[in-house]
């Protein structure tokens, strides 16, 4: 027993120093994992010297590692790689000493150890619609110009941090009441033209007879005085649609029934078609997903202000321009990356009418309603939202845009010049966002 004792307990002794060696990596790893992700933001663009990454690295792994003051820190380095249309990538090494207390009977006076921690950042892309007043209030104080601006310097913005064509993707989706597909879509079969009292057949044609001097307008109006309704070719049609069938007005449901279709729609309002070819003013058509930046940019620079305000239909279009399916059918997402996918919603009033509520005039509650789910079963998707009220009129903060927004990213501004600052802080958030890992 006498001569086995000893190394008895230098066996037992070397466990407990063995256990203490674990909990000093294991604290150790955590500190270099906090410190790689705090220096990878600081150097997100690779523009630190190899001196500068170290200081830095040093400092923050010295604030946070401080539970083991018995351990003997032997290095602690950072190291930069990627850039030029590389993933980058910063590497964190740490290593250190621990005195033992028990293993010094068997020979061992010290036990070394060594952890590393990598942030790799440049496998995250990003997708962004831009979901655009389009109202005739827009016109007022210079806010349609400013927001011109602020989103063409954000489309360089972002087209700049883009390593390769598909690393940023945006869409452009201007609305009023109704959003503009485009007129030469009139063949596709998602576009709902019959069933409703609204939809477009029962509106856009001819009767067979008068009523009075009257001939009437609708397919109704025209059964009533016991003519014939012949509906107008759909070739006729501008490009308008409006929202869908309640409750497909709040999902991303891809249109595959005459429910779930896009109703066509004839905006017509003081004598102008809002989305026929050359009307003045007009309202613009949507620009699908795109990296395309003059084309984005030339869609944003010809946006005119017309009509009343249903963000509902912007929001729900944003989300279509994001999903993989029709009718916007956006490029499939690549599985060995990481997406980013946000919509920006601009406004600068109440919503005041849609398919079935409001006049256009005084804000609708009921818009507000369908708004509010449809804002809900986007962010459950994962999307991000941030939305910008411009109110320069004095208005009351918009509640539904408010509750919209992602925790953090609503931006209300009194003057146009704000929107410049409100995409900037966009952007800002956008860019940290595609930090990877």
């Amino acid at each position: 027993f006498a001569l086995t004792i000893v190394p008895i307990m230098g066996c037992v002794g070397a466990a407990i120093d063995y256990t203490r060696v674990n909990s000093a990596r294991t604290a150790m790893q955590d500190a270099l994992d906090a410190a790689v992700l705090m220096v990878a933001k600081d150097d997100s663009t690779g523009t630190l010297t190899p001196a500068q990454l170290n200081a830095k690295a040093q400092a923050y792994f010295s604030g946070l590692y401080g539970s083991h003051p018995e351990v003997i820190i032997n290095s602690v380095s950072a190291t930069y790689s990627g850039g030029s249309g590389a993933p980058s990538t910063i590497l964190l090494n740490g290593s250190g000493t621990l005195p033992t207390q028990f293993a010094s009977v068997l020979g061992f006076s010290s036990l070394n150890f060594s952890v590393s921690s990598t942030a790799t950042w440049g496998l995250t892309k990003l997708r962004v619609s831009l979901v655009l007043d389009n109202t005739g209030s827009m016109n007022d104080a210079g806010k349609l110009v400013a927001l011109q601006g602020a989103a063409n310097t954000l489309i360089d913005q972002l087209s700049a941090s883009a390593q390769k064509p598909g690393d940023v993707y945006i869409s452009v989706v201007p609305f009023a009441k109704d959003v503009n597909v485009g007129a030469s879509n009139y063949t596709q079969n998602w576009i709902k033209w019959n069933g409703a009292s609204d939809t477009w057949e029962e509106n856009n044609g001819s009767c067979s007879r008068y009523f009075g001097f009257y001939r009437p307008t609708s397919l109704s109006a025209c059964q009533s005085v016991g003519g014939t309704w012949k509906a107008a070719n759909h070739s006729n049609w501008t490009g308008c649609v409006m929202d869908r069938d309640q409750n497909y007005d709040t999902t991303n449901t891809a249109p595959t029934s005459v429910a779930t279709d896009f109703p066509a729609d004839e905006y017509y309002e003081n004598g102008t078609y809002f989305c026929a070819p050359g009307a003045n003013p007009a309202l613009q058509p949507i620009t699908p997903l795109s990296y395309n930046w003059t084309m984005l940019k030339a869609s944003i620079n010809a946006m005119q202000a017309t009509g009343g305000t249903n963000q509902a239909i912007g929001l729900a279009w944003g989300w279509m321009s994001l999903t993989q399916s029709s009718p916007l059918n956006a490029p499939a997402l690549d599985p060995n990356y990481s997406y980013v996918q946000a919509i920006i919603l601009l406004s600068d009033g109440l919503n005041t009418e849609d398919r079935w509520y409001g006049d256009g005039v005084d804000w609708s509650s009921q818009v507000d309603a369908r708004q509010q789910t449809l804002c809900d079963n986007i962010k459950a998707a994962g999307i991000k939202i941030y939305a910008i009220q411009v109110n320069t009129d004095g208005s009351a903060t918009s509640s539904v845009m408010q509750d919209c927004a992602s925790p953090g990213n609503f931006y209300p501004t009194t003057t146009s010049s704000g929107i410049a600052g409100a995409f900037k802080d966009i952007y800002a958030s956008l860019s940290k966002l595609r930090l990877a890992q």
